[in-house]
């Protein structure tokens, strides 16, 4: 059938009436047809019933085996029957994580999530020029949990309370090194915080992924870091680390013994790798609203529970608007931050 905008030329009013007449009849059958109607005038509709229609891509902005990879798998092996598909996790490391995310932000057909990670979402927007709209083109829509910083030193360093790191660095302004991730890292902006709270003065090292950081630090080449507890804590259990605060609001149950930065007389100074789920805006409220309510299932299993507590995280279920507003302000404290250190990435 023609559209009206593009009707064909008549050469007498009945055939007008008769083509009126054949295309009321045509519209009655079809309101008979709801599948039919739902396709072609409520296609947003459609679209979120048939979600998904396709396997869905898991996006993580670091390599396989770190923190943000073991947390996006943990989901992803339940996720896939939960939504009736599968779901496959793929690597785009780099760039403080957001090659991930601006997969997502540009993808076409909606079935691209990411396990997005504060460092892309909330630190990188105020320290680099992105690809894609932080705030516009991806959207909060499930918070996975959160694991926190440490403060660590060698274990044949002469500190044992943050009290002695600070007394010493305050004696010799500038000669204490800590390392990090890189630029923008967690770590890093947790240093800031530190030397801000503190009021004395470190040297930044930045390294090329924990790993390497790690190994300087316990040769002694560096003498603290601010490191994720998933990172530290195999070295912490097998005596190569000591831990002499978390940066957590909280003690972690995996290092009970060990106080916060606040107990421990530094305030102001905390930092989590946190993590959540983002997807493209746009979507259907009601598919944001499916991914939101099955992993949160699949979080409360106690095998999830037990998996992510192996590596420190912390599950609080948040709704979506809370996972929205928490976006908002973390991205408030980190760019204060940025601006009052006067951070920049070089």
């Amino acid at each position: 059938m023609a559209d009206e905008g593009f009707a064909p030329p008549y050469k007498n009013p009945g055939d007008i009436c008769m083509n009126r007449l054949t295309r009321r009849r045509a519209l009655g059958a079809l309101s008979l047809l709801p599948g039919a109607m739902a396709t072609g005038m409520l296609p947003g509709t459609a679209r979120a019933q048939a979600w998904p229609s396709q396997p869905v891509k898991l996006m993580v902005g670091s390599s396989p085996g770190g923190g943000t990879d073991a947390m996006a798998r943990t989901v992803a092996d339940k996720l896939g029957p939960a939504l009736g598909t599968t779901v496959v996790v793929e690597n785009r490391p780099g760039v403080s994580n957001t090659l991930a995310v601006d997969v997502v932000a540009k993808s076409t057909d909606g079935h691209a999530l990411v396990m997005g990670v504060s460092t892309a979402h909330a630190i990188a927007p105020h320290l680099i020029r992105l690809a894609y709209d932080n705030e516009r083109d991806v959207v909060p829509v499930v918070y996975v949990g959160a694991v926190p910083n440490v403060l660590v030193v060698a274990a044949t360093a002469p500190y044992k309370t943050v009290a002695e790191l600070v007394a010493d660095a305050r004696k010799q302004p500038g000669r204490l090194n800590y390392a990090s991730s890189g630029n923008g890292s967690t770590q890093h902006i947790a240093g800031e915080m530190f030397e801000e709270s503190t009021g004395i003065t470190l040297n930044h090292v930045p390294y090329r992924g924990s790993a390497p950081a790690l190994v300087d630090l316990m040769g002694g080449q560096v003498q603290l870091s601010f490191d994720t507890l998933a990172s530290v804590l195999p070295h912490i259990k097998g005596g190569k680390l000591r831990a002499l605060a978390v940066c957590s609001a909280t003690r972690n149950e995996q290092l009970p013994g060990v106080p916060t930065l606040a107990e421990a007389g530094v305030k102001d100074v905390e930092m989590s790798a946190w993590y959540g789920i983002y997807m493209k805006a746009g979507m259907p409220k009601s598919v944001q609203q499916r991914v939101h309510d099955e992993v949160n299932k699949l979080l409360a299993l106690p095998e999830s529970r037990a998996r992510l507590a192996t590596f420190g995280a912390d599950h609080q279920p948040m709704s979506q608007a809370q996972f929205q507003a928490f976006h908002v302000a973390e991205n408030k404290r980190y760019a204060d931050l940025i601006k009052r250190r006067n951070i920049k990435i070089d």
